[in-house]
């Protein structure tokens, strides 16, 4: 077992901010490591997207430092015993950073110990090794959501996703939108990815159940987590806006939905059928499932209640996938075990 050593402890780091090296990350690098190739007690002295900083009091009040450090496998917490505001105002959300210091596991999981970070040009950085989605797959997914959503019938419907697809600034945020900002999907064009999976799912199970209303199950795929470009700041780095803190997406979502229905009685001079209004609305409410995930209301309708399981199994997939890559560099046949999930995965041996 590596050293834990937790921030109330003494731990030795270097005072100043350094300026990398020129070249470190830079294009053409072939020395990188990525996030899931660390295994504990490696050292480390590489370019990493940094993004949810805080400097942190201990409980001896000593400051540290901690920050998320990710490329595009994945994401591993950092923290610097004994820092400084000028170590912590030494780099924003969404900046490169090089960092020198080393892994260790602590309770399981692993940690970066960092003893220098500075600020990276991203000039020189290849934005290939930061992203998980390539600009050409988030083109390539937006295509198929416009291919997929073009298949609705219903007139009110396809009106409906016809504003959200006009409205350029939206959109935009939905394609650069995270998922979550950890759980599952949580990198650039995560949302739409999350999305677009869901309406692939949705157009293969509907079939299957013919008293499915397709139409409505896909609009509420599309609105399910809207309210997740006004609750993330997606710019830089990924973190909760104040809306996002005190609302939350749900309710955002709604309120989005709100504005377009009222944008569709403005260009069709006529009132936006009231019962399919309230479906949408009531899957926007019940998708978390249940009342203790932040569901305010029960699935209460089929379109509802199949929104909220092909909901969960992208979004549990994706996570239990992301486990698994993340501690592919740890030996043995399984992840470590997961507390918020109650259990470890096995990732088998060969």
């Amino acid at each position: 077992m590596s050293n834990t050593r937790q921030p109330d402890h003494e731990s030795q780091h270097r005072d100043d901010v350094f300026s990398p090296r020129r070249g470190a990350g830079s294009k053409g690098s072939v020395s990188r490591r990525f996030v899931t190739e660390l295994g504990a007690q490696a050292a480390v002295d590489q370019v990493f997207l940094a993004t949810h900083k805080q400097l942190r009091p201990n409980r001896n009040g000593q400051l540290y430092l901690q920050v998320e450090l990710a490329d595009r496998s994945g994401s591993i917490t950092g923290r610097m015993w004994n820092a400084s505001d000028d170590e912590y105002g030494a780099f924003d959300d969404g900046d490169y950073v090089c960092i020198e210091g080393a892994t260790q596991l602590y309770l399981g999981s692993l940690q970066l110990i960092i003893t220098a970070i500075g600020r990276v040009d991203p000039r020189t950085i290849n934005e290939a090794d930061f992203r998980v989605l390539s600009t050409t797959a988030v083109e390539e997914l937006a295509k198929e959501l416009a291919t997929i959503l073009g298949t609705i019938r219903r007139e009110q419907l396809k009106y409906l996703v016809d504003e959200v697809l006009a409205d350029t600034d939206l959109v935009d945020a939905f394609l650069r939108s995270p998922a979550g900002v950890k759980q599952h999907h949580a990198y650039a064009g995560g949302l739409l990815e999350h999305v677009v999976n869901l309406l692939r799912l949705a157009d293969r199970i509907a079939p299957l159940y013919p008293a499915l209303d397709r139409d409505l199950l896909l609009v509420g795929v599309l609105f399910h987590d809207i309210g997740k470009t006004v609750e993330l700041e997606s710019q830089k780095g990924f973190s909760y806006t104040d809306a996002g803190q005190l609302l939350g997406h749900v309710l955002l979502g709604l309120e989005l939905l709100e504005d377009k229905i009222d944008a569709v009685q403005s260009r069709t001079g006529q009132p936006f059928d009231h019962e399919l209004a309230i479906r949408i609305k009531h899957m926007i409410a019940s998708h978390h499932g249940q009342y203790e995930f932040g569901a305010p209301k029960l699935p209460m309708t089929l379109e509802a209640l199949a929104l909220h399981h092909l909901d969960n199994l992208d979004a549990r997939m994706a996570g239990a996938i992301q486990i698994i890559q993340n501690e592919a560099a740890i030996e043995g046949g399984w992840t470590q075990y997961q507390a918020n999930l109650g259990r470890k995965f096995f990732r088998g041996r060969g």
